[in-house]
């Protein structure tokens, strides 16, 4: 054991001549070569563009520019409260949440690494037989501490890899929010719906109800079959049938926003408004290069790309030697009294470099290359989806439109031409069977049109969603 006896009661000062076992300085020259070697032929940090060629604008576009909140495009307060409701009291965004939290724990966690890294220990025993014990210390306080010197830079892409994987997590909750947002909305709307078919079914079943009244009237005086009374009672079972199905549409509604809204459901959501909205103009679908930088689910799949790129270089430096310095000093005594008075240091270079590990090294390297490309190409076809998904809300918004504007015209010429039956009937030139079919033809139109009127809403929600970009919520302002 080298070590020095220092007694501070005669000297005031002390010269401490430290032996060495061994020069480290030949150590630290071959570092210094083996880093003019390896430096010119470590792995550069590669530039990571789209695998896709000549980006080509949208067919279609609107003339309305989105804003950041999507949702505010409806001016519906009732929404926009419970959008803002949600963002904080989802448990599936809150666990998305600290899922980023842990992501960025982990950068933390290896960045840690570049650091030296600094142990204290103690120790204390109790030697039987004493006559035995022969200069063997059994109470000793020591430090240590090593330091890896990051000759290629394996540790720094280590943790680059990590920062752009805690980016993704970030991402992952924008995309997150984005879907919730999306979800409420067109439940919402859904509910709205479902209470307008309840509404009009609830006519419907009063006006086969009265109608149903009328003909037995006929049937006395011999006018009306009875073939007649009996369709038009079926005709209203079925549309008893249809108000079964839309109240049980909107008691499933109500559960459903309520458990997005973080609420158990059992609480019953209390609606201001029955009415669906009328759809803004059409948004501006934009460049689709700025939809790449703009939508979250494209920045992650681009940000575990580049974590992935880092990987691969990490991997690739892993192959190289590794310059290892690390220190030690302790204090030892047989007893606590002279713990103090007697202590020693040494301090070493290690160079560590791999010779044979069966190749897995170079097998590693390879995976990760691998994973590399695979998120290349993930992330080429995660933006190819996105402009489908555009170009089809475009086109799907157009046709829905023509689509609901001729169930309108077919609904208003049924109840013209249902109104010429009436007559007709009651004027005895046009028999029942005939004003039966057309009754049946015009209920289904009314409740056809608010089904065509609700999924043009889906629809126009669906393609705000695929333009839409990330928006701030408390957490990401507290972040």
């Amino acid at each position: 054991m080298n070590a020095l006896k220092i007694d501070s009661r005669k000297h005031s000062h002390v010269k401490m001549n430290i032996p060495l076992k061994k020069d480290i300085r030949p150590v630290l020259v071959y570092a210094a070569v083996l880093m003019l070697l390896f430096l010119g032929c470590s792995p550069k940090l590669t530039n990571v563009a789209l695998p896709i060629d000549d980006l080509q604008e949208f067919r279609y576009t609107g003339t309305e520019v989105l804003e950041e909140k999507w949702w505010t495009a409806f001016e519906d307060e009732q929404l926009n409260s419970m959008i803002d409701s949600a963002m904080r009291s989802n448990f599936d965004l809150a666990a998305t949440w600290q899922q980023f939290r842990a992501a960025k724990a982990v950068v933390v966690r290896e960045a840690g690494i570049k650091w030296p890294q600094i142990e204290t220990s103690a120790q204390t025993a109790l030697n039987f037989p004493e006559n035995d014990f022969r200069g063997g210390e059994n109470t000793q306080l020591g430090l240590s501490a090593s330091y890896e010197v990051d000759l290629w830079g394996r540790i720094r892409t280590a943790v680059q890899a990590e920062k752009f994987r805690a980016d993704a997590s970030l991402y992952d909750y924008q995309t997150a929010a984005i879907s919730l947002s999306a979800e409420i909305a067109t439940a919402w709307y859904q509910l709205l719906a479902a209470k307008k078919q309840l509404k009009i079914t609830d006519t419907q079943i009063t006006t086969n109800e009265n109608i149903i009244k009328l003909i037995r009237s006929r049937f006395v005086g011999g006018q009306i079959r009875a073939v007649d009374i009996l369709r038009q009672v079926q005709l209203l079972e079925s549309t008893k049938e249809q108000r079964i199905i839309f109240t049980t549409d909107v008691q499933l509604l109500e559960n459903r926003l309520a458990v997005l809204l973080g609420r158990q459901p059992q609480n019953r959501l209390e609606t201001d408004s029955n009415e669906l909205p009328e759809l803004p103009a059409l948004p501006q679908a934009g460049l689709p290069l700025e939809l790449v930088r703009r939508r979250p689910d494209l920045q992650q799949s681009y940000a575990l790309l580049l974590a992935a790129d880092r990987d691969m270089a990490s991997a690739v430096r892993n192959r190289y030697p590794r310059l290892e310095l690390t220190a030690r000093g302790q204090l030892r005594a047989n007893n606590f009294a002279n713990l103090f008075d007697n202590w020693a240091y040494s301090l070493a270079g290690n160079i560590l470099g791999p010779l044979f590990y069966g190749r897995q090294l170079s097998a590693e390297a390879d995976r990760n290359e691998a994973i590399k490309q695979q998120r290349l190409y993930a992330y080429g076809q995660t933006t190819l989806e996105a402009f489908e998904e555009v170009e089809n809300g475009l086109i799907q918004d157009q046709m829905q439109k023509e689509r609901v504007e001729n169930i309108g015209r077919q609904l208003e010429l049924a109840e013209k031409s249902n109104q010429q039956l009436r007559i007709e009937f009651l004027n005895g030139f046009s028999p029942y069977l005939d004003v039966l079919i057309g009754l049946d033809g015009e209920q289904q139109l009314q409740r056809d049109y608010v089904t065509a009127q609700s999924e043009q809403i889906q629809i126009r929600i669906a393609l705000y969603r695929s333009l839409a970009g990330g928006f701030e919520t408390e957490r990401t302002l507290e972040n």
